[in-house]
């Protein structure tokens, strides 16, 4: 039977405790201008690129406890690694971890303000 399911990621939630903090945090950290007049709870859709999106949800509250994953769920590209691990170092992004460098993969990790791990990817 053939699947009414596209294969194709639509759309990725990052659960948020504080909805003002996480979109500067991401706006900063993509380099898009943070408007917070734009921000209504519980959610946030971020600008991205393409098909997947990226929305912050705070709870239909605007209170959210989150547990995050000590491992990442998504990544963000970059086309050139070395220069999006300085910036992310410099910029005072809580990075956790060191640069791994394989033969057609890199990445590091950062942590977002409620923990959840990102990876910074050029693979």
């Amino acid at each position: 039977m053939k699947s009414p399911i596209k294969n194709q990621l639509n759309t990725v939630f990052v659960h948020v405790s504080d909805l003002k903090r996480s979109v500067k945090w991401y706006c900063e950290l993509l380099g898009q201008e943070f408007k917070e007049e734009n921000i209504e709870l519980p959610i946030y859709n971020m600008e991205i690129n393409d098909y997947t999106g990226l929305i912050l949800d705070a709870g239909a509250n605007g209170t959210k406890t989150v547990k995050p994953s000590p491992h990442p769920l998504f990544n963000f590209h970059t086309d050139d690694i070395d220069q999006a691990y300085h910036f992310t170092k410099d910029e005072g992004f809580q990075v956790v971890s060191d640069l791994f460098k394989f033969e057609d993969l890199s990445f590091f990790h950062l942590k977002d303000p409620d923990g959840n791990i990102i990876m910074v990817c050029n693979g």
